[in-house]
């Protein structure tokens, strides 16, 4: 990255040995112009859950006056940092901390199971909270995280993603059907189905597509179609999934406000959801998307969804204020 004036890409200066991963864990420095030319300069960390990247600012420590303006310029990947979006790490009365996610656009998210994975790695790594279990606020509401620790660090977090809701009232979607289960639609000019499930936020998820003739040009053209389709006045996520086996399916998804990213857990969630209501997989299954796998159990005893999954750091830096 090159560039040395405010607003342009900022030069990295990378310390520490590279890894062989293609999320390599080392530490970033921004090296900015003198202090006199800013204000101040906010630190942020760069973290992923199986390549669904977000930056995490501390609020703890750290004070952001526009949110949504912040993630449209860090998340831009061609003159910010890059990123799925921005998470703010807030204080909570109720739980550990608190989550407030923005899309890449800027648009508000009430959800997302990898990075709430990524926000039990900061605050634990970090010693604000050395909970185990944690308990995480959303906006989707609370959330529960059993961690996984190796030498101090999270290495895996397993969530409680809470219930599955299937009323169109709760995605929303504006159809008259009790439930959203294997409704008829065309992608790519053939029939398939759709089921719509809100993990707190909400999922179309797509069977019937073969992944291998979405490319990311045609990825773009239905997800975005579908997304922004009238019957959701809140736009959705939209999910396309292959299944292998019962135990195993395979998916493609796309992030309302974010486009195509290389996972969603909460997507995972759904699709597992939305498949085993139509009878076409288990209710605990092996998800495999373009960053990795995530483990998505379904368990009848509390009808809860629980989701386990890697967490991991990539950078840290500075951004101007």
């Amino acid at each position: 990255m090159r560039g040395d004036k405010p607003g342009g890409s900022l030069p990295i200066n990378f310390r520490g040995p590279l890894s062989a991963s293609p999320h390599p864990r080392v530490t970033a420095s921004f090296l900015l112009p003198p202090k006199s030319r800013y204000n101040a300069v906010m630190r942020f960390t760069k973290m992923h859950g199986i390549g669904n990247c977000y930056l995490y600012v501390n609020c703890f420590a750290e004070q952001v006056k526009d949110a949504a303006a912040l993630a449209r310029a860090m998340s831009d990947r061609n003159t910010g940092v890059g990123s799925d979006g921005l998470i703010l790490i807030q204080p909570s009365t109720t739980a550990d901390c608190r989550m407030e996610m923005y899309n890449m656009d800027g648009s508000r998210g009430q959800m997302c199971g990898n990075a709430i994975r990524c926000v039990a790695k900061y605050v634990y790594d970090r010693g604000l909270s050395h909970s185990n279990p944690m308990r995480i606020e959303t906006d989707a509401g609370l959330r529960s995280l059993d961690l996984t620790i190796v030498e101090g660090k999270v290495t895996h977090a397993r969530v409680d993603m809470g219930q599955p809701r299937l009323r169109p009232e709760d995605l929303p979607v504006v159809l008259s059907a009790e439930q959203m289960t294997d409704y008829p639609i065309e992608v790519l000019g053939r029939p398939a189905r759709m089921t719509c499930v809100s993990m707190g936020n909400p999922h179309a998820v797509i069977h019937g597509v073969g992944l291998a003739d979405l490319t990311p040009r045609r990825l773009e053209e239905e997800g975005r179609r579908i997304e922004c389709h009238p019957i959701f006045p809140e736009r959705t996520n939209v999910h396309f999934v292959e299944v292998r086996s019962p135990r195993e399916i395979a998916m493609l998804p796309w992030e309302r406000g974010s486009g195509a990213t290389a996972a969603c857990g909460s997507g995972a969630c759904a699709a597992v959801v939305a498949g085993a209501l139509t009878g076409r997989n288990d209710r605990a299954v092996t998800v495999h998307l373009p960053g990795g796998r995530l483990a998505i159990e379904w368990r009848p005893s509390d009808d809860h969804v629980y989701m386990t999954g890697p967490a991991a750091e990539i950078f840290t830096g500075d951004w101007p204020d």
